[in-house]
């Protein structure tokens, strides 16, 4: 008789419980992985050749005996060290089933990031292998499968440079078609199309009433949260995680925003929707504010001059929401994973959009530290203390968070 190598059957069945993070955001799906199994290693099935019994002049074995000659004659059996299935072969450095094997290859080959709708803690064994792909993806690296070697000799030669970007242990993937997708998860979830702000926003010089001012102030700054609410991965993030990274740089998305929209930023204006001759303040005082709008002109002018397109500000955005300076965070490598595949995607965006732009992508990434030289309590005296008088921006931005589109402002409602 001969052994035939098992076949996990339930692999190329949808996994319904561990879904892609990014495939439930609006209704875009990111390219299906194929099935591909030429860069396996399985073990060929061994023919046996079938024991012979013992003629009739001979004297029968002792049973201790037959068991010692049945185990030599039998293959050892090797469990899958994911998941305690018959391993089929040493594949990526260990020994693990076809199942396992090949769920691993098409999760390391597409960079596909999962979610765990559990504690991160789910059991991975023959039975609920396929419940959650996160903890099984998990696993697999836990026993020591090694991403590197789904790579090494196996990604056809004809791949071009630019579809490759380095992960943090310095794997190259081709994920072209993946962030093309990503890019265009994160322009879907924008709630307002830049034409929406209003037509004066996009009259540079229109000098703005103090109520248009405000009222486009709050439409941007919803806009950054609900954007946010609705882009691949956040909405996975544990609550606590997704308050910290919002209140620590919605003064920086604000600032994007207002770059996008091309919004007048004259000084009378300004100093009259914050308020300042209903308060008197000091010539120093002042001057020093002033000189705070000079600031928040100059990074919304710098970022205009790059004439940088809607793909771009959306990956911007992500960079800065993706920040593992937030404080408290639960997983902080995972919030740096997903900085770093924003940055590849607009990467990649930005080399195969501008190809005669080769500093294009630098000088994106440049101008994102200096966001934070714009003071967000500045920000929020300028726009926001009409709106909402002395409640925290961080208390409002909870309140959005939470409530989504059905958030009303303190003072005003915004359509």
């Amino acid at each position: 008789m001969a052994m035939v190598v098992w076949r996990d059957s339930q692999d190329d069945v949808a996994e319904t419980q561990g879904t892609l993070s990014s495939q439930s955001q609006g209704g875009l799906s990111l390219p299906t992985p194929q099935l591909n199994l030429s860069g396996s290693q399985v073990a060929p099935p061994t023919p046996q050749t079938p024991v012979q019994g013992p003629p009739n002049n001979t004297v029968q074995s002792t049973p201790t005996n037959q068991t010692t000659q049945s185990e030599k004659q039998q293959p050892q059996h090797i469990e899958c060290v994911v998941c305690g299935d018959k391993s089929s072969g040493k594949h990526y450095g260990q020994f693990t089933c076809e199942g396992c094997k090949s769920f691993f290859k098409r999760s390391v080959r597409r960079n596909l990031s999962y979610t765990c709708r559990a504690n991160r803690n789910c059991p991975i064994d023959q039975h609920h292998r396929n419940q959650c792909q996160y903890c099984r993806l998990k696993k697999c690296l836990k026993v020591g499968m090694r991403r590197e070697a789904v790579q090494r000799g196996r990604m056809p030669p004809t791949q071009p440079h630019h579809g490759q970007f380095a992960l943090t242990n310095g794997d190259p993937l081709h994920c072209h078609s993946y962030l093309s997708g990503y890019i265009s998860l994160l322009l879907r979830a924008e709630p307002y199309p830049t034409s929406r702000y209003g037509s004066q926003c996009m009259q540079p010089n229109n000098i703005m009433g103090i109520e248009n001012i405000c009222e486009l102030a709050a439409r941007m700054l919803f806009s950054a949260v609900e954007w946010a609410r609705n882009i691949p991965f956040f909405p996975d993030l544990q609550i606590t995680d997704q308050v910290a990274l919002l209140r620590l740089t919605w003064s920086e998305l604000f600032v994007l925003n207002a770059a996008q929209c091309s919004m007048p930023l004259h000084v009378a204006p300004l100093l009259a929707a914050a308020g300042l001759h209903a308060s008197p303040m000091s010539a120093d005082r002042v001057v020093a504010f002033m000189d705070h709008i000079r600031i928040f002109q100059e990074q919304v002018e710098k970022l205009k001059a790059l004439h940088v397109d809607s793909a771009e500000y959306s990956c911007l955005k992500a960079i800065v929401l993706f920040t593992s300076d937030a404080c408290g965070l639960s997983d902080v490598a995972h919030v740096e994973s997903l900085q770093e595949k924003s940055q590849c995607a607009l990467e990649e965006y930005v080399r195969s959009q501008y190809p005669n732009q080769p500093t294009r992508f630098g000088k994106l990434l440049l101008r994102l530290p200096s966001l934070r030289t714009v003071s967000s309590s500045v920000i929020e005296q300028l726009f926001f203390v009409r709106l909402v008088g002395k409640t925290p921006i961080e208390t409002l931005i909870r309140d959005m968070l939470l409530s989504g589109s059905s958030f009303n402002w303190p003072y005003m409602s915004i359509q």
